[in-house]
């Protein structure tokens, strides 16, 4: 075979052509095909016991992936909460997959370390929590804010509820938990919450739902009842959880006065902003985070609007304090009491192991300037209204609430309103290859779904899916 350089040239020019076709719309949005017939295609068994023998396989095999992938870059995908990342978003990746460089301890991954310390206190900034007088302030210090980088939402609050279970717990590390430790947050609320309190050896049964409205928002009104009944059941309530924004819908809870009751209890508040956090950085979308910055904990994922390849999050602490808190075990090998050159993060951290995170999303904003980031989070969440406006106007859609941000559920009904033929609907629309949504239940209803995060998306595009649903929709009833 040919030098490394010769293949990565290659692949370059195959994912570059992929990327243009997606873009163009000369690719289907997604067409699935059963893993049986995508593992024939690929040859796994015949690579996977020789393995490549020419440069031409080694193509072949990368061609043939990008045939059977979700297209994100087409301008009809409009599915999950997935960024579509930048052209040369993935050279990180080829860096870190070529150079290795763990980031959690500074003396393996010097400089990756030092891009994840320069862009948390970035996002420290947008919380308003940094203190300092430049982001090259690697040092968090008790009483001051900081954070670290993880891979995923789920990973970051597991994190965070770990460290507000040692802030009203601190023998539980050591001693098991206690029996009258509880949570309270919406009905609503992320299953990763649920799954981090089991996980914990906490249980299901820890958390205390507060009931939501219509459109699954928290019933503020409720919040102190539920804090009420946890009191007079015996229980400590380890924090309140705040959606920014819920996943399904998209909409917010009112930060503000939920950051304010915590404060007069003396309540640990952790915000899940890992979809909506980024309207920190859109100067016409902040204002829907109004009061974030009373938080305790805030989880932040940068692999949903800030344009980076998943997965990348970060956990945002207002006092180090309570980030050093969250695990208590050393390890010779890595934990150093004497002083070290640079930052560790491995102490803070479930992963031992962590690859280049800060890397990935400091290029992201590396790419185009802080400045375009911003920018397109303002615009998707503009679409969003847009599209809503759009809908309003047609004959036989519904849509439940105004969107917020860049999530907007909706109905057809002019064939039949029933919740199962509106998942008939989605997946004969994803069915065609044309366009690539989702849906959700919300309140035990159906509901159409888009997740408007494609930047090349316009207008012009969620027309002609408003067409393609009428279309699809009377085939679906001849």
């Amino acid at each position: 075979m040919k030098k490394a350089e010769h293949i990565i040239a290659r692949i370059g020019q195959l994912l570059n052509t992929h990327l243009e076709k997606s873009k163009a719309k000369a690719t289907p949005a997604l067409d699935q095909r059963p893993a049986e017939e995508i593992a024939e295609a690929l040859q796994l068994k015949q690579v996977f016991k020789k393995g490549f023998q020419t440069e031409h396989e080694i193509s072949s095999f990368v061609s043939t992936y990008l045939t059977h992938t979700n297209h994100l870059q087409h301008p009809h995908y409009m599915g999950h909460q997935v960024a579509v990342p930048h052209d040369l978003a993935g050279i990180p990746e080829l860096i870190h997959g070529t150079v290795n460089n763990p980031s959690s301890l500074y003396e393996m991954g010097p400089a990756g370390a030092t891009c994840e310390g320069f862009m948390i206190n970035w996002m420290l900034d947008k919380v308003g929590w940094f203190e300092g007088d430049d982001y090259y302030d690697f040092h968090f210090s008790p009483g001051k804010a900081s954070g670290v980088l993880t891979h995923g939402g789920s990973v970051a609050n597991l994190t965070a509820l770990a460290a507000a279970r040692a802030a009203i717990a601190p023998d539980a590390w050591t001693e098991g938990n206690p029996t009258d430790l509880v949570v309270i947050g919406a009905a609503s609320a992320h299953y990763s919450i649920a799954r981090a309190l089991s996980i914990l050896g906490l249980g299901k049964k820890a958390f205390y739902p507060v009931a939501v409205n219509e459109n699954e928002v928290i019933q503020i009104d409720n919040l102190n009842a539920v804090y009420q009944k946890a009191l007079a059941d015996g229980k400590r309530v380890m924090c309140v959880v705040a959606n920014a924004c819920a996943t399904s819908t998209g909409l917010f809870e009112p930060l503000d006065t939920m950051g304010d009751f915590c404060l007069q209890h003396k309540l640990w508040f952790h915000v899940d902003g890992a979809h909506g956090a980024a309207a920190l950085a859109g100067p016409k979308s902040r204002h829907y985070v109004k009061g974030i910055e009373k938080a305790t904990s805030i989880i932040w994922d940068a692999h949903k609007m800030m344009r980076v390849p998943a997965l990348c999050t970060a956990v945002l602490f207002k006092d180090f304090t309570r980030q050093a808190g969250a695990f208590q075990q050393k390890g010779s090998y890595v934990f150093h009491d004497t002083k070290v050159v640079g930052m560790d993060s491995m102490p803070y951290t479930i992963e031992c192991t962590k690859s280049a995170l800060g890397l990935k999303l400091f290029w992201a904003f590396a790419l185009e300037g802080e400045a375009a980031i911003g920018h397109y989070i303002d615009q998707t969440f503009t679409l969003a209204k847009d599209f809503h406006a759009l809908l309003q106007k047609e004959d036989s859609f519904v849509t439940p609430y105004f969107p917020e941000s860049n999530i907007l559920c909706f109905r057809y009904e002019k064939q039949d309103a029933s919740d199962d033929f509106q998942k008939e609907l989605r997946y004969a629309v994803i069915n065609q290859h044309r366009f690539y949504i989702t849906s959700c239940e919300m309140n035990g209803k159906r509901y159409l779904r888009v997740v408007l995060i494609n930047p090349a998306t316009t207008l012009d595009e969620l027309k002609d899916l408003v067409q393609e649903i009428r279309k699809i929709a009377a085939g679906l009833v001849c």
